[in-house]
Protein backbone atom coordinates (compact mmCIF):
# COMPACT_ATOMS: atom_id res chain seq x y z
CA UNK A 1 0.00 0.00 0.00
CA UNK A 2 1.24 3.50 -0.86
CA UNK A 3 0.72 6.71 1.06
CA UNK A 4 -0.45 8.70 -1.98
CA UNK A 5 -3.31 8.43 -4.44
CA UNK A 6 -4.52 10.21 -7.58
CA UNK A 7 -7.47 12.54 -7.22
CA UNK A 8 -10.49 11.72 -9.39
CA UNK A 9 -11.87 15.28 -9.54
CA UNK A 10 -10.66 17.15 -12.63
CA UNK A 11 -10.60 20.95 -13.05
CA UNK A 12 -10.34 20.54 -16.82
CA UNK A 13 -13.08 21.05 -19.43
CA UNK A 14 -14.29 18.11 -21.50
CA UNK A 15 -12.19 19.10 -24.53
CA UNK A 16 -8.98 18.80 -22.48
CA UNK A 17 -10.04 15.41 -21.14
CA UNK A 18 -10.67 14.20 -24.71
CA UNK A 19 -7.13 15.25 -25.57
CA UNK A 20 -5.92 13.37 -22.48
CA UNK A 21 -7.46 10.21 -23.94
CA UNK A 22 -5.59 10.82 -27.21
CA UNK A 23 -2.30 11.23 -25.34
CA UNK A 24 -2.83 8.02 -23.40
CA UNK A 25 -3.57 6.15 -26.62
CA UNK A 26 -0.38 7.56 -28.16
CA UNK A 27 1.68 6.43 -25.17
CA UNK A 28 0.15 2.97 -25.24
CA UNK A 29 1.00 2.53 -28.92
CA UNK A 30 4.51 4.03 -28.92
CA UNK A 31 6.11 2.91 -25.65
CA UNK A 32 7.85 -0.49 -25.40
CA UNK A 33 5.80 -3.36 -23.91
CA UNK A 34 6.07 -3.50 -20.13
CA UNK A 35 7.27 0.11 -19.88
CA UNK A 36 7.78 1.18 -16.25
CA UNK A 37 9.51 4.53 -16.72
CA UNK A 38 12.77 6.04 -17.91
CA UNK A 39 14.35 5.45 -14.51
CA UNK A 40 14.14 1.67 -14.99
CA UNK A 41 16.52 1.82 -17.97
CA UNK A 42 20.30 1.42 -17.55
CA UNK A 43 22.02 4.81 -17.45
CA UNK A 44 23.91 4.24 -20.70
CA UNK A 45 20.64 3.51 -22.56
CA UNK A 46 18.65 6.49 -21.32
CA UNK A 47 20.09 9.10 -23.68
CA UNK A 48 19.63 6.78 -26.66
CA UNK A 49 15.96 6.42 -25.71
CA UNK A 50 15.52 10.18 -25.14
CA UNK A 51 16.93 11.02 -28.59
CA UNK A 52 14.73 8.46 -30.32
CA UNK A 53 11.69 9.49 -28.27
CA UNK A 54 12.16 13.17 -29.14
CA UNK A 55 12.30 12.27 -32.84
CA UNK A 56 9.03 10.35 -32.44
CA UNK A 57 7.40 13.34 -30.74
CA UNK A 58 8.59 15.63 -33.54
CA UNK A 59 7.17 13.36 -36.23
CA UNK A 60 3.89 13.12 -34.29
CA UNK A 61 3.66 16.91 -33.77
CA UNK A 62 3.71 16.55 -29.99
CA UNK A 63 6.75 18.64 -29.08
CA UNK A 64 4.90 21.97 -28.89
CA UNK A 65 1.20 21.24 -29.14
CA UNK A 66 0.12 24.77 -28.12
CA UNK A 67 2.22 26.51 -30.78
CA UNK A 68 0.39 27.72 -33.91
CA UNK A 69 0.56 25.38 -36.90
CA UNK A 70 2.29 28.12 -38.92
CA UNK A 71 5.39 27.69 -36.75
CA UNK A 72 5.38 23.89 -36.55
CA UNK A 73 3.04 23.41 -33.59
CA UNK A 74 -0.26 21.54 -33.36
CA UNK A 75 -2.44 24.63 -32.89
CA UNK A 76 -3.95 23.40 -29.62
CA UNK A 77 -4.33 25.27 -26.31
CA UNK A 78 -1.92 25.85 -23.41
CA UNK A 79 -4.24 23.67 -21.35
CA UNK A 80 -3.75 20.81 -23.81
CA UNK A 81 0.00 21.29 -23.38
CA UNK A 82 -0.45 20.95 -19.63
CA UNK A 83 -2.52 17.79 -20.05
CA UNK A 84 0.25 16.29 -22.21
CA UNK A 85 2.84 17.20 -19.55
CA UNK A 86 0.78 15.49 -16.85
CA UNK A 87 0.32 12.30 -18.85
CA UNK A 88 3.98 12.11 -19.85
CA UNK A 89 4.96 12.66 -16.22
CA UNK A 90 2.59 9.92 -15.10
CA UNK A 91 4.08 7.55 -17.69
CA UNK A 92 7.65 8.44 -16.78
CA UNK A 93 8.69 9.68 -20.24
CA UNK A 94 10.31 13.02 -21.13
CA UNK A 95 8.54 15.71 -23.14
CA UNK A 96 11.62 16.18 -25.29
CA UNK A 97 15.40 16.37 -25.06
CA UNK A 98 17.46 17.65 -22.16
CA UNK A 99 17.56 21.22 -23.55
CA UNK A 100 13.94 21.44 -24.68
CA UNK A 101 12.85 23.05 -21.42
CA UNK A 102 14.98 26.03 -22.50
CA UNK A 103 14.41 25.75 -26.26
CA UNK A 104 10.67 25.06 -26.43
CA UNK A 105 9.03 25.79 -23.11
CA UNK A 106 10.94 28.94 -22.20
CA UNK A 107 12.42 30.65 -25.27
CA UNK A 108 9.95 29.36 -27.85
CA UNK A 109 6.94 30.38 -25.77
CA UNK A 110 8.47 33.82 -25.15
CA UNK A 111 9.18 34.35 -28.84
CA UNK A 112 5.55 33.54 -29.59
CA UNK A 113 4.50 36.29 -27.19
CA UNK A 114 7.13 38.98 -27.84
CA UNK A 115 9.20 37.96 -30.87
CA UNK A 116 9.04 39.64 -34.26
CA UNK A 117 7.42 37.75 -37.12
CA UNK A 118 10.88 37.24 -38.65
CA UNK A 119 12.17 35.73 -35.38
CA UNK A 120 9.19 33.38 -35.14
CA UNK A 121 9.49 32.24 -38.75
CA UNK A 122 13.23 31.63 -38.41
CA UNK A 123 13.77 30.27 -34.91
CA UNK A 124 10.66 28.26 -34.02
CA UNK A 125 10.86 25.60 -36.76
CA UNK A 126 14.62 25.27 -36.14
CA UNK A 127 13.97 24.67 -32.43
CA UNK A 128 11.53 21.87 -33.17
CA UNK A 129 13.81 20.24 -35.75
CA UNK A 130 16.73 20.50 -33.29
CA UNK A 131 18.81 22.56 -35.72
CA UNK A 132 19.05 25.09 -32.89
CA UNK A 133 19.49 23.86 -29.32
CA UNK A 134 19.27 26.51 -26.61
CA UNK A 135 20.58 27.07 -23.10
CA UNK A 136 19.90 29.85 -20.59
CA UNK A 137 22.35 32.65 -19.78
CA UNK A 138 20.92 34.34 -16.68
CA UNK A 139 22.93 33.64 -13.51
CA UNK A 140 26.30 35.30 -12.92
CA UNK A 141 28.95 35.01 -10.19
CA UNK A 142 27.60 38.25 -8.64
CA UNK A 143 23.98 37.92 -9.76
CA UNK A 144 22.28 34.59 -9.20
CA UNK A 145 18.82 34.79 -7.69
CA UNK A 146 18.93 38.59 -7.89
CA UNK A 147 18.82 38.97 -11.68
CA UNK A 148 18.52 42.75 -11.35
CA UNK A 149 22.22 42.70 -10.46
CA UNK A 150 23.29 41.40 -13.89
CA UNK A 151 26.66 42.84 -14.94
CA UNK A 152 27.20 41.24 -18.35
CA UNK A 153 27.08 44.14 -20.81
CA UNK A 154 26.24 44.54 -24.47
CA UNK A 155 26.85 47.58 -26.67
CA UNK A 156 26.16 48.28 -30.33
CA UNK A 157 29.00 48.25 -32.84
CA UNK A 158 27.48 49.07 -36.22
CA UNK A 159 24.83 46.44 -36.92
CA UNK A 160 25.97 44.04 -34.18
CA UNK A 161 25.72 43.71 -30.42
CA UNK A 162 29.06 43.07 -28.67
CA UNK A 163 28.76 41.16 -25.38
CA UNK A 164 31.28 41.26 -22.50
CA UNK A 165 30.90 39.38 -19.22
CA UNK A 166 30.30 35.98 -17.65
CA UNK A 167 27.42 33.61 -16.94
CA UNK A 168 27.51 30.59 -14.66
CA UNK A 169 25.46 27.49 -13.76
CA UNK A 170 24.42 27.23 -17.42
CA UNK A 171 22.57 23.89 -17.51
CA UNK A 172 23.41 21.66 -20.50
CA UNK A 173 25.33 24.48 -22.17
CA UNK A 174 27.75 21.91 -23.58
CA UNK A 175 24.86 20.38 -25.55
CA UNK A 176 23.58 23.70 -26.93
CA UNK A 177 24.24 25.55 -30.17
CA UNK A 178 22.75 28.86 -28.97
CA UNK A 179 22.28 30.78 -25.71
CA UNK A 180 19.74 33.46 -24.72
CA UNK A 181 21.56 36.02 -22.59
CA UNK A 182 20.25 38.66 -20.19
CA UNK A 183 22.56 41.66 -20.63
CA UNK A 184 22.82 45.21 -19.41
CA UNK A 185 22.42 47.43 -22.48
CA UNK A 186 22.01 50.72 -20.60
CA UNK A 187 24.61 50.90 -17.78
CA UNK A 188 23.16 54.19 -16.54
CA UNK A 189 19.71 52.68 -15.85
CA UNK A 190 18.80 51.43 -12.37
CA UNK A 191 18.76 47.67 -11.73
CA UNK A 192 15.66 46.19 -13.44
CA UNK A 193 15.78 48.83 -16.17
CA UNK A 194 18.37 48.81 -18.91
CA UNK A 195 18.42 45.02 -19.44
CA UNK A 196 17.90 43.28 -22.78
CA UNK A 197 17.49 39.64 -23.82
CA UNK A 198 19.87 38.74 -26.68
CA UNK A 199 20.14 35.60 -28.82
CA UNK A 200 23.70 34.39 -29.49
CA UNK A 201 25.39 31.52 -31.29
CA UNK A 202 27.75 29.59 -29.04
CA UNK A 203 30.17 28.55 -31.78
CA UNK A 204 32.14 31.78 -32.15
CA UNK A 205 35.74 32.67 -31.25
CA UNK A 206 34.95 35.20 -28.50
CA UNK A 207 32.66 32.91 -26.50
CA UNK A 208 34.15 30.25 -24.21
CA UNK A 209 32.15 27.57 -22.42
CA UNK A 210 33.71 25.60 -19.55
CA UNK A 211 32.11 22.69 -17.63
CA UNK A 212 31.53 22.78 -13.86
CA UNK A 213 31.67 19.48 -11.96
CA UNK A 214 29.10 18.99 -9.18
CA UNK A 215 29.01 16.90 -6.00
CA UNK A 216 27.63 13.96 -7.98
CA UNK A 217 30.66 13.93 -10.28
CA UNK A 218 28.70 15.12 -13.31
CA UNK A 219 29.29 18.25 -15.38
CA UNK A 220 25.80 19.23 -16.52
CA UNK A 221 26.45 22.87 -15.55
CA UNK A 222 28.81 25.26 -17.30
CA UNK A 223 30.26 28.74 -17.03
CA UNK A 224 30.28 30.93 -20.13
CA UNK A 225 32.70 33.77 -20.87
CA UNK A 226 31.87 36.53 -23.37
CA UNK A 227 34.96 38.38 -24.57
CA UNK A 228 33.43 40.41 -27.37
CA UNK A 229 30.95 37.78 -28.58
CA UNK A 230 28.64 39.13 -31.26
CA UNK A 231 25.09 38.81 -32.53
CA UNK A 232 23.08 40.80 -35.11
CA UNK A 233 21.27 43.96 -34.03
CA UNK A 234 17.89 42.28 -34.56
CA UNK A 235 18.73 39.49 -32.07
CA UNK A 236 16.89 41.25 -29.23
CA UNK A 237 13.72 39.56 -27.92
CA UNK A 238 11.11 42.25 -27.28
CA UNK A 239 12.30 45.82 -26.96
CA UNK A 240 15.81 47.00 -26.13
CA UNK A 241 16.08 47.66 -22.36
CA UNK A 242 12.90 45.63 -21.68
CA UNK A 243 14.81 42.48 -20.78
CA UNK A 244 13.46 42.27 -17.24
CA UNK A 245 9.95 41.66 -18.55
CA UNK A 246 11.32 39.07 -20.99
CA UNK A 247 13.17 37.30 -18.18
CA UNK A 248 10.09 37.18 -15.94
CA UNK A 249 8.05 35.82 -18.86
CA UNK A 250 10.61 33.09 -19.47
CA UNK A 251 10.61 32.07 -15.81
CA UNK A 252 6.82 32.11 -15.73
CA UNK A 253 6.68 29.61 -18.59
CA UNK A 254 9.22 27.45 -16.75
CA UNK A 255 7.31 27.37 -13.45
CA UNK A 256 3.69 27.29 -14.65
CA UNK A 257 3.78 23.72 -15.90
CA UNK A 258 5.88 22.53 -12.96
CA UNK A 259 3.15 23.57 -10.53
CA UNK A 260 0.98 20.76 -11.88
CA UNK A 261 3.56 18.09 -12.73
CA UNK A 262 6.02 18.22 -9.81
CA UNK A 263 3.45 17.03 -7.22
CA UNK A 264 2.93 13.93 -9.37
CA UNK A 265 6.67 13.21 -9.46
CA UNK A 266 7.10 13.88 -5.76
CA UNK A 267 4.20 11.53 -4.96
CA UNK A 268 6.14 8.75 -6.71
CA UNK A 269 9.27 9.72 -4.77
CA UNK A 270 7.28 9.44 -1.54
CA UNK A 271 6.02 5.98 -2.48
CA UNK A 272 9.63 4.87 -3.02
CA UNK A 273 10.59 6.40 0.34
CA UNK A 274 7.87 4.48 2.18
CA UNK A 275 9.08 1.25 0.55
CA UNK A 276 12.61 2.14 1.66
CA UNK A 277 11.47 2.58 5.27
CA UNK A 278 9.77 -0.82 5.20
CA UNK A 279 12.86 -2.52 3.74
CA UNK A 280 15.12 -1.04 6.42
CA UNK A 281 12.72 -1.93 9.23
CA UNK A 282 12.06 1.72 10.06
CA UNK A 283 8.34 1.87 9.23
CA UNK A 284 7.39 1.37 12.89
CA UNK A 285 9.86 3.92 14.24
CA UNK A 286 7.82 6.80 15.73
CA UNK A 287 10.16 9.56 14.54
CA UNK A 288 10.45 8.14 11.01
CA UNK A 289 6.68 7.73 10.80
CA UNK A 290 6.17 11.36 11.83
CA UNK A 291 8.62 12.55 9.18
CA UNK A 292 7.01 10.34 6.54
CA UNK A 293 3.64 11.81 7.49
CA UNK A 294 5.01 15.34 7.08
CA UNK A 295 6.35 14.40 3.64
CA UNK A 296 2.95 12.99 2.67
CA UNK A 297 1.32 16.15 3.95
CA UNK A 298 3.66 18.21 1.79
CA UNK A 299 2.76 16.27 -1.36
CA UNK A 300 -0.94 16.92 -0.74
CA UNK A 301 -0.27 20.62 -0.16
CA UNK A 302 1.71 20.83 -3.41
CA UNK A 303 -1.08 18.99 -5.20
CA UNK A 304 -3.62 21.52 -3.93
CA UNK A 305 -1.42 24.44 -4.99
CA UNK A 306 -0.99 22.83 -8.39
CA UNK A 307 -4.74 22.40 -8.82
CA UNK A 308 -5.24 26.05 -7.88
CA UNK A 309 -2.69 27.06 -10.53
CA UNK A 310 -4.44 24.90 -13.14
CA UNK A 311 -7.81 26.40 -12.25
CA UNK A 312 -6.42 29.90 -12.71
CA UNK A 313 -4.89 28.84 -16.03
CA UNK A 314 -8.29 27.58 -17.18
CA UNK A 315 -9.72 31.01 -16.31
CA UNK A 316 -7.00 32.72 -18.35
CA UNK A 317 -5.06 34.12 -15.37
CA UNK A 318 -1.27 34.09 -14.98
CA UNK A 319 0.26 32.56 -11.86
CA UNK A 320 2.63 35.50 -11.41
CA UNK A 321 4.28 35.97 -8.02
CA UNK A 322 2.37 32.99 -6.64
CA UNK A 323 4.89 30.76 -8.43
CA UNK A 324 7.39 31.79 -5.73
CA UNK A 325 5.27 29.96 -3.14
CA UNK A 326 5.45 26.79 -5.24
CA UNK A 327 9.21 27.07 -5.76
CA UNK A 328 9.91 27.75 -2.09
CA UNK A 329 7.70 24.87 -0.98
CA UNK A 330 8.94 22.13 -3.30
CA UNK A 331 12.64 22.98 -2.93
CA UNK A 332 12.51 22.77 0.87
CA UNK A 333 10.30 19.66 0.74
CA UNK A 334 12.86 18.00 -1.52
CA UNK A 335 15.72 18.66 0.88
CA UNK A 336 13.79 17.43 3.91
CA UNK A 337 12.61 14.28 2.15
CA UNK A 338 16.00 13.27 0.79
CA UNK A 339 17.51 13.90 4.23
CA UNK A 340 14.92 11.49 5.60
CA UNK A 341 15.99 8.88 3.04
CA UNK A 342 19.61 9.20 4.18
CA UNK A 343 18.58 8.81 7.83
CA UNK A 344 16.55 5.70 6.99
CA UNK A 345 19.49 4.09 5.18
CA UNK A 346 22.07 4.99 7.81
CA UNK A 347 25.56 3.81 6.85
CA UNK A 348 24.30 2.49 3.49
CA UNK A 349 23.80 6.11 2.46
CA UNK A 350 27.47 6.83 3.14
CA UNK A 351 28.66 3.90 1.01
CA UNK A 352 25.92 3.77 -1.64
CA UNK A 353 25.37 0.98 -4.13
CA UNK A 354 23.60 1.12 -7.49
CA UNK A 355 23.25 3.78 -10.17
CA UNK A 356 22.58 7.43 -9.48
CA UNK A 357 20.19 9.71 -11.37
CA UNK A 358 22.41 10.49 -14.40
CA UNK A 359 20.40 11.22 -17.50
CA UNK A 360 17.13 11.73 -15.62
CA UNK A 361 15.17 14.93 -15.14
CA UNK A 362 15.51 16.86 -11.91
CA UNK A 363 14.16 18.05 -9.38
CA UNK A 364 12.29 14.75 -9.23
CA UNK A 365 13.41 11.27 -10.14
CA UNK A 366 11.74 9.65 -13.13
CA UNK A 367 9.21 6.83 -12.81
CA UNK A 368 10.97 3.50 -12.55
CA UNK A 369 13.99 4.84 -10.65
CA UNK A 370 15.60 1.96 -8.73
CA UNK A 371 14.99 2.19 -4.99
CA UNK A 372 18.69 1.81 -4.20
CA UNK A 373 21.03 3.57 -1.81
CA UNK A 374 22.93 4.91 -4.84
CA UNK A 375 19.84 6.58 -6.30
CA UNK A 376 18.88 8.17 -2.98
CA UNK A 377 22.43 9.32 -2.17
CA UNK A 378 22.64 10.98 -5.60
CA UNK A 379 19.20 12.54 -5.09
CA UNK A 380 20.28 13.88 -1.68
CA UNK A 381 23.38 15.54 -3.14
CA UNK A 382 21.43 17.12 -6.00
CA UNK A 383 18.79 18.44 -3.58
CA UNK A 384 21.39 20.54 -1.73
CA UNK A 385 21.19 23.14 -4.47
CA UNK A 386 17.37 23.18 -4.75
CA UNK A 387 16.96 26.16 -2.42
CA UNK A 388 19.52 28.15 -4.42
CA UNK A 389 18.96 27.59 -8.14
CA UNK A 390 15.96 29.07 -10.01
CA UNK A 391 15.74 31.71 -7.28
CA UNK A 392 17.01 31.18 -3.73
CA UNK A 393 14.61 30.70 -0.83
CA UNK A 394 15.59 34.12 0.51
CA UNK A 395 14.61 35.79 -2.76
CA UNK A 396 11.36 33.79 -2.95
CA UNK A 397 10.41 34.95 0.57
CA UNK A 398 11.09 38.56 -0.42
CA UNK A 399 8.86 38.20 -3.49
CA UNK A 400 6.08 36.61 -1.44
CA UNK A 401 6.33 39.29 1.24
CA UNK A 402 6.46 42.25 -1.12
CA UNK A 403 4.30 41.23 -4.07
CA UNK A 404 1.71 38.98 -2.41
CA UNK A 405 1.51 40.15 1.22
CA UNK A 406 2.19 43.81 0.44
CA UNK A 407 4.99 44.19 2.97
CA UNK A 408 7.47 47.07 2.59
CA UNK A 409 10.57 46.38 0.50
CA UNK A 410 13.98 45.83 2.06
CA UNK A 411 16.06 48.97 2.51
CA UNK A 412 18.64 49.30 -0.26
Amino acid sequence: MTMTSERAVSPYPESAELFRTRVREFLASHLPPGWTGLGSMPTEEQQVFIDAWRATLHRSNLLAVSWPEAYGGAGLTPLDQLVLAEEFTRAGVPQGGLNDNFSIQMLGSTLLKFGTEEQKQYYLPRILSKQDVWCQGFSEPEAGSDLAGVRTRAHLDGDEWVVEGQKTWTSYGHLATHIFVLCRTDPSAHRHRGLSLLLLKIDQPDLTLRPLKTLTGEAEFNEVFFDGARCPVDSVVGEVNDGWRMAMTLLGFERGEAAATLPMKFAKDLDRLVQLAVRYGKADDDEIRQRLARSAEGVEQMRSMGMRAVSRWVDGDEIGAESSIHKLFWSEWLQQTTELAMDIMGSDGIVPEGDGLQGMSFPAAEAGTPNTSGAWADYFLRARAATIYAGSSEIQRNIIGERILGLPKDAR
